[in-house]
């Protein structure tokens, strides 16, 4: 009977939690990778924090809000404690980044410092298994 309760109780605990947000077949909620080359920069983006890195660009970190599904694309607007915002645009499309043969499933639009720099993005999954040369 008490094993009863509890299993009762656990799956009402998991019908409580929230779906995933995805994007296509990417989970929004777990980490990601943007970057793009001409100029060379890069975007983590974890379930808590934002990071963007260039080169000759100072290092911007801020709190991720999380994701947003606007039409066919996801959108994270993230502010650092000065006021600096980063946004980036997400769109579940095949992406080249021009340099290997891999094939990214998104693409990617970050705003940040008066600039719009545009790359591709993957889950850090993904670009973790992929062949390397």
């Amino acid at each position: 009977m008490k094993r009863a309760v509890v299993a009762a109780l656990v799956a009402m605990l998991a019908a409580c939690q929230p779906a995933p947000l995805m994007l296509g077949e990417i989970d929004l909620g777990k980490p990601m990778r943007a970057l793009g080359t001409e100029p060379f920069w890069g975007v983590e983006i974890k379930p808590d924090e934002v990071v963007f890195t260039g080169v000759d660009r100072p290092e911007f970190r801020a709190p991720n809000p999380g994701a947003r599904i606007q039409g066919a694309v996801a959108v994270i607007a993230a502010k650092d404690a000065a006021g600096a915002e980063i946004v980036i645009t997400l769109r579940p499309d095949q992406c080249s980044d021009g340099m290997s043969d891999f094939v990214y499933p998104m693409n990617a639009e970050v705003a940040f410092a008066g600039e719009t720099l545009k790359g591709c993005a993957a889950s850090q999954t993904t670009l973790d298994e992929r062949p390397r040369p």
